[in-house]
């Protein structure tokens, strides 16, 4: 019992020679000298947007200046054929296909070549042609013969009449022949069974549904064997909202900007401006005409803008001063008593001099941090 009650006082009296030495020991400080200054303290404030630094003058500022610009609205679409432009390729003949000439992607010429069909619709036109041909020409003998024998009196003025009249319907059924066989696409200078079918216009073959050997039906049941699409125009198709309507004028040009070509800026007019909205997303179709070049696509997506009519003034501010954060744009401004308010932004366009135009969150004249970055980088440590 005396061994424990020793032991306990011994830890207890070196437990407070330990605490006595500490608090008689030099308070050490931080040297300058010694190394890189201290991090600028940062206090949250209650709101979440105010920051408060102990040394502000470590962030130098920069004044808004202003921009004199015209309110724009960007808004993207497809790239679509223009459906005048599309023109099908068929096949008035039933029958099956011996020869493709052509395929998907291919430019034509007017006249070229795309395939032949092998059709008994042909074979029985050419059969139908030749025997009116006979049938004249065995009518038109008559004729003759029978005014031959009127002037002698051989026979009635109403078998010659009737002659004639036979004469004439024959006459009418080699005409019907042979435009029967020109619908069907034939040449009456070389009778066969195979036709030819040949690109109606110029153009780049968009669509084919026909594969060699594949049998070709009549126009009821039967699908476009190609279509061929001219490509020197096409449209634009984009979405915009009610609320934005007042942007888009008929006759009026946007700006089409191209994902797959930045630098490229493409003038698309207003051609058409649907009349009834989308009940779901309450937009419009809006429709541009747009001169293709060789590089728009069918199915690119594009980002169209178009230009109000009354122009705007606008903040700029150093492209440095925005903080792209959370997919949204910020600025630094001070706010007094070592304080800087953060401030969502709407940004706009790049402007010479490396300004970046701001179309909404803060106006001319108004000052934010120049690097906007530095600061965020210190409010994180």
């Amino acid at each position: 019992m005396k061994n424990s009650t020793f032991i306990a006082l011994t830890a207890a009296a070196t437990l407070a020679a330990s605490l006595m030495l500490t608090g008689c020991g030099d308070k050490v400080e931080a040297n300058p000298k010694m190394g890189a200054p201290p991090a600028a303290d940062i206090v949250h404030e209650s709101d979440g947007s105010l920051f408060r630094v102990d040394h502000p003058e470590q962030f130098p500022i920069a004044t808004a200046g202003e921009h004199d610009a015209a309110p724009e609205l960007k808004t993207t679409g497809t790239v679509s054929a223009d459906v005048s432009r599309n023109i099908p390729v068929i096949s008035l003949a039933s029958g099956r296909i011996v020869e493709i000439d052509a395929r998907l992607g291919d430019t034509v010429t007017k006249g070229q070549l795309l395939l032949k069909v092998q059709s008994q619709d042909i074979a029985q036109a050419f059969s139908d042609y030749r025997q009116a041909v006979a049938d004249e020409t065995l009518a038109k003998a008559q004729l003759d013969r029978s005014k031959e024998l009127l002037e002698k009196g051989a026979i009635a003025k109403k078998d010659e009449e009737v002659a004639e009249d036979t004469d004439i319907k024959a006459k009418v059924t080699v005409e019907t022949a042979t435009e029967h066989l020109k619908v069907l696409g034939a040449d009456l200078d070389r009778p066969s069974s195979i036709i030819e079918i040949r690109a109606p216009v110029s153009g780049v073959i968009t669509d084919q549904q026909v594969t060699a050997a594949a049998g070709v039906k009549t126009l009821d049941n039967s699908p476009n064997l190609f279509t061929i699409s001219d490509l020197s125009k096409v449209w634009i198709i984009c979405d915009v909202y009610e609320n934005d309507m007042s942007f888009v004028r008929l006759g009026e040009f946007a700006d089409v900007h191209l994902a797959a070509y930045p630098n490229v800026v493409i003038k698309g007019r207003i051609d058409n401006i649907s009349p009834t909205l989308d009940p779901n997303i309450r937009t419009e179709k809006v429709r541009l005409e747009v001169e293709n070049t060789g590089i728009l696509r069918f199915g690119m997506f594009v980002t169209a803008t178009f230009h109000g009519s009354q122009k705007q003034l606008h903040a700029t501010v150093p492209a440095t001063a925005i903080l792209h954060l959370h997919d949204r744009d910020w600025v630094y401004a001070p706010a007094g008593n070592n304080q800087f308010r953060r401030i969502e932004v709407v940004g706009g366009d790049m402007l010479p001099g490396n300004l970046q135009e701001i179309i909404s969150g803060i106006q001319p004249g108004q000052q934010v941090v120049s690097n906007a970055l530095v600061l965020q980088a210190t409010v994180e440590q």
